[in-house]
């Protein structure tokens, strides 16, 4: 079954070509072993700049997580910046000690319903680092079995992700954190220039409507309310990749 599981995976992220496709391509094969989430983060390589997230968590929470630069505070990253071998953690994990300070951020995650999970860090050979993590709301016998009994096959399929992630996209515009579709950015750059729903279709080659639905597909990524907000955070993400 593993083998099966594995195989289409690797055909999905073949196919990946943006960050919806990967995400879609992890959620799939996750939930095919009863793995409820997941996030994958990897660090910049530059000081001052945010660290590229692909992952299943709630919206609300990777943008707050983005913006607080809360990869600083993380004690995941921190134990996968100082480690390479996989380990657990969670609010009812034993685990190293940590800060009150990490401890008030993992109950902070905890309510959006990351409690617990099983991270993979990845050190490349150039000095990057990145960490994908298979996470849960609550302890649950499914979930420990999992990790216990399919640990190596989930080792490789962040280090196959992490792979395929950074030769495809680690170069692609992010605005905080954030991937969004090759459309969705098209449509958010000539929304920017005042083109109207309706002269962006024609302009691409589609219906309005499908222009208003990548629209509001990015405004709801990136968690704004209106268009005009999403072209401001586009404008400041292309102004800090210039910087």
């Amino acid at each position: 079954m593993m083998h099966r599981i594995f195989q289409r995976y690797i055909d999905l992220l073949s196919r990946a070509e943006h960050a919806n496709a990967f995400a879609e391509a992890m959620a799939i094969t996750a939930s095919e072993l009863d793995l409820s989430s997941f996030a994958y983060l990897a660090m910049p390589r530059r000081a001052g700049k945010k660290p590229l997230v692909i992952s299943t968590y709630p919206n609300d929470w990777v943008a707050h997580y983005v913006r607080s630069r809360y990869e600083r505070l993380d004690p995941i990253i921190t134990r996968s910046l100082q480690n390479t071998e996989p380990f657990q953690w969670g609010l009812d994990v034993p685990s190293r000690p940590i800060s009150p300070t990490q401890r008030k951020f993992l109950e902070e995650a905890s309510e959006f319903g990351i409690r617990l999970g099983f991270t993979v860090p990845i050190h490349d050979e150039d000095g990057s680092v990145a960490a994908l993590t298979f996470a849960a709301d609550q302890r649950r016998p499914r979930f420990e079995e999992c990790i216990d009994l399919n640990g190596p096959a989930l080792q490789l399929m962040a280090r196959c992700f992490h792979s395929q992630v950074r030769r495809k996209l680690l170069h692609q515009l992010t605005i905080d954190g954030i991937l969004l579709s090759p459309r969705e950015l098209e449509c958010l750059d000539w929304a920017a220039k005042g083109k109207t729903a309706w002269e962006i279709g024609r302009i691409l080659g589609i219906s309005h409507n499908t222009v208003a639905y990548y629209l509001r597909s990015a405004r709801d990524k990136l968690g704004v309310r209106t268009t005009v907000q999403a072209v401001m955070r586009l404008a400041a993400a292309k102004r800090d990749r210039q910087d």
